[in-house]
């Protein structure tokens, strides 16, 4: 079996991984550390969750040790991957004297350009935040040996190409470029013929591989049966779950679905601020919240030990997605379960998917005669009936008064007179709520706090 020791890393790399508690290097670090030790280019294909931060940053310290100045930058596709790897680099590159700065959007640019002007060794950036400065005239790019493109599909998934080609504009020729990810289209390809040189490729598994210890099976479901569906899986075990969905506005949907069902419950997506962001995974990561609901921003950068379960509540327009998400259950040695949810709508998308994986997903059963698949059915169904109804005309829904609701929160009527101007306090959030500021700690599986 091969060692770190065999890779030819520097004593003090060997002593970071070992206080790291890392026994042996994964496949994608034991073929891709060597040539980027040797300064090849390198094209890395493996499945989320086998190492591949580690595959980068160990040559970057290897090589940027006891040099000074900005001589490396990586770039992530979302903020919340930028942090992850941000950590790794810290906790790789302590004692090393290789320090990183993080530049990502939804935070003030003053700490981020007075970083700069110290410059730390390592840019750690999300493409948009870091043309921003570039523009600004806050960074320079002169002296960087090494490029690193974490989830290059993603990024150009994400229409970030404009903001690559004006960054790698501003980069030397004459430079180390290292390409990560679990998928690579044509694009990738495009882009790594373009601006690699004569690259090494380091294909661990082939394009596409889901995660080999995630349970993966398809809910053939109608749109309405989504969230009783969703509320029923939940209710059977005490699984920490992710749940996916196309959109933020459906995020925040189906997250106050769950909250209301009591289970402690946030969200993430971009319209959240960074804090909110950070306070909603910190909490999952801790077990402050048990379901997390997201965007596919959290398809990439989120780095929790043990995600039980993983759910599809949308199936995502790009198939490659569909890895990445599946990539966020049964990481390293871990074993978990993924599920996707199908419309009849989104057959051709369930189609892509199975083409890009090379094979038919198991089907599997709606509960549907589930006591909580019932129940939450015949809610959705009564307030599917009631949309439009004044409340007074609602079954059970206030008796005879024919006065519009509004206007007795408002104190109008004589009887209430008296209150007229007085506000009416805000409804109270929902069970879950991931709002209010909270402690942050350590990384960790869900599971039930002690009392």
């Amino acid at each position: 079996m091969t060692t770190f020791a065999d890779l030819k890393l520097s004593e003090k790399s060997l002593q970071a991984i070992h206080r790291a508690g890392f026994e042996a290097p994964t496949p994608i670090q034991s073929q891709a550390i060597p040539p980027a030790l040797a300064g090849r280019d390198v094209i890395g294909v493996a499945a989320t969750g086998t190492g591949k931060t580690a595959a980068f940053l160990l040559p970057i310290i290897e090589r940027l040790s006891g040099k000074t100045g900005t001589r490396a930058l990586v770039l992530a596709p979302t903020r919340e991957l930028a942090l992850q790897i941000g950590e790794e680099l810290e906790r790789f590159g302590r004692g090393r004297n290789v320090r990183g700065i993080v530049v990502i959007g939804g935070v003030g640019m003053g700490a981020q350009t007075q970083a700069f002007r110290e410059r730390r060794e390592v840019i750690i950036a999300t493409p948009g935040r870091l043309v921003d400065h570039l523009q600004q005239g806050a960074v320079r790019l002169d002296d960087i040996e090494v490029l690193v493109l974490d989830e290059a599909d993603r990024m150009l998934d994400m229409g970030f190409k404009p903001q690559l080609t004006r960054i790698l504009q501003k980069l030397p020729r004459a430079r180390q470029s290292l390409l990560f990810s679990a998928t690579t289209g044509s694009d990738v390809a495009e882009f790594a013929a373009t601006h690699l040189r004569d690259p090494v490729r380091v294909e661990v598994i082939r394009s596409g591989t889901t995660a080999e210890r995630a349970e993966q099976q398809v809910y053939l479901c109608a749109q309405e049966e989504k969230v009783p569906l969703l509320l029923a899986l939940l209710a059977r075990d005490g699984l920490s779950t992710l749940v996916f969905t196309r959109t933020k506005r459906r995020a925040d949907r189906v997250w106050k679905s769950v909250a209301r069902a009591g289970h402690k419950a946030a969200r993430i997506h971009a319209d959240r601020t960074q804090g909110q962001r950070r306070m909603a995974l910190d909490g999952f990561k801790d077990g402050t919240y048990r379901v997390l609901v997201a965007t596919d921003i959290a398809a990439r950068g989120i780095d929790v030990a043990e995600i039980g379960h993983v759910v599809n509540f949308d199936l995502p327009h790009v198939p490659e997605d569909y890895v990445h998400r599946v990539g966020r259950t049964a990481r390293a040695q871990a074993t978990g379960r993924a599920s996707a949810f199908s419309s009849p709508e989104e057959t051709s998308l369930l189609r892509d998917i199975e083409r890009l994986t090379r094979k038919a997903l198991p089907r599997a059963d709606v509960p549907r005669q589930d006591e909580t698949f019932v129940s939450e059915s015949q809610r959705a169904s009564e307030g599917r009936a009631n949309q439009g109804v004044p409340p007074h005309r609602r079954p059970g829904g206030g008796g005879p008064s024919r006065r519009p609701q509004a206007a007795k929160q408002r104190g109008g009527g004589h009887e209430h007179g008296h209150n007229r101007g007085n506000r009416v306090p805000p409804p109270a959030a929902p069970p879950g709520d991931d709002s209010s500021p909270r402690k942050t700690t350590s990384v960790g599986a869900w599971k039930p706090r002690r009392r």
